[in-house]
């Protein structure tokens, strides 16, 4: 994908709400069942049969012990009966970031990416142009604004380690409010070879990343292979199939000939995010607006198909629209970024 400042970022996928894994509606009713059943018995047995009036007081003093006794083995077979049903399937955990909990709801999250903190023009001794800077102080700045949900961190055209370190460092200061969730994004595969990819996702999760997103995947055995990084890293991956995974593995299209191949791309398993670069996408068309939005919604499409979120960049503009369209990430730029998370938060009902 070409730098943050031109490109779209086209994630979207209409993520569906989770439901109760199946049978465990049907086992927790019978354990409700066979709950009931034991006080019910219990009851019954605590009933007894009648003192017949004027025995000793010693077999009434024996009665009321043993109906004591047996209200609480009622208590307990109660409580083991509770104790003993199937847990409910649960399509979040404690441990998943903001992100994936909105998504996993069927609710856009709203990103900004990581503005530089270079001063615009600055340039080397020998007036070379210098890389971004990011720092931790920029990340809790970011970390502060209530508005965002996510950050996304685009280390595409310059790949920076330290960066990564410094926005998580950042993110995770003491007296900033709940962790955002922050997405790297990487070079491609094609750019320095599948070892080398495989080697910054690993180190991109180490330092603190909640999702690494690979651009220019051309085709499923690229998808495929971008899904073995993540298991090389040892990373729990939330996708349809791992509903309590905690890490986010995002895809990208931007070329004709992945457009092609997006169906079968689409379908790999494992992943979590599937989107189109369509600035990257429409570059590659020649300029063709319409043809970029066309391949744009084309993978909008299956991303509804296969149950995952896509996610855009989008602005006040055109950030209504595209919620309705179903994308679930919404990703901002620029100085209008507030207010175009603002409106999109309204037209999300958030």
């Amino acid at each position: 994908m070409r730098s943050a400042g031109a490109e779209v970022v086209g994630h979207a996928a209409a993520r569906r709400p989770h439901e109760r894994a199946p049978g465990t509606v049907h086992r927790v009713r019978a354990h409700e069942r066979r709950r009931a059943s034991v006080v019910e018995v219990g009851v019954r047995r605590a009933a007894g049969p009648p003192v017949v009036a004027g025995r000793d007081g010693r077999l009434l003093a024996l009665t009321l012990l043993w109906l004591f006794a047996l209200s609480g083995c009622v208590g307990e077979a109660s409580e083991a009966a509770a104790g003993d049903a199937a847990p409910t399937a649960s399509a979040t955990s404690p441990a998943q970031s903001v992100a994936i909990r909105l998504w996993a709801e069927g609710q856009p999250a709203f990103g900004i990416f990581v503005p530089s903190e270079r001063p615009r023009g600055e340039r080397g001794p020998g007036g070379e142009r210098l890389p971004a800077l990011y720092t931790a102080d920029g990340g809790t700045e970011l970390g502060r604004n209530d508005l965002l949900d996510y950050l996304f961190l685009n280390l595409e055209g310059s790949y920076d380690a330290e960066a990564i370190s410094a926005i998580s460092s950042g993110l995770g200061r003491e007296g900033t409010p709940e962790r955002k969730t922050l997405l790297v994004r990487i070079p491609p595969i094609s750019t320095d070879g599948p070892e080398a990819a495989r080697a910054r996702v690993v180190e991109a999760l180490k330092r603190g990343a909640d999702g690494v997103v690979l651009p220019h995947v051309r085709s499923a055995e690229e998808a495929a292979l971008a899904v073995s990084f993540f298991t090389d890293a040892g990373a729990n991956v939330w996708s349809p199939a791992n509903p309590t995974g905690t890490t986010i593995a995002m895809i990208m299209i931007e070329d004709p000939g992945a457009l092609a191949e997006a169906r079968a791309i689409a379908d790999t398993p494992g992943y979590s995010v599937l989107a189109c670069g369509i600035g990257s996408l429409t570059g590659a068309l020649g300029g063709d607006r319409e043809a970029g939005e066309a391949g744009n919604q084309e993978v909008l499409v299956h991303t509804k198909r296969v149950g995952v979120p896509d996610i855009i960049t989008a602005n006040r503009d055109d950030v209504a629209r595209r919620i309705d369209e179903g994308f679930l990430g919404l990703l901002m730029r620029g100085s209008e970024a507030d207010d175009a998370i603002r409106l999109g938060r309204a037209a999300a009902g958030r």
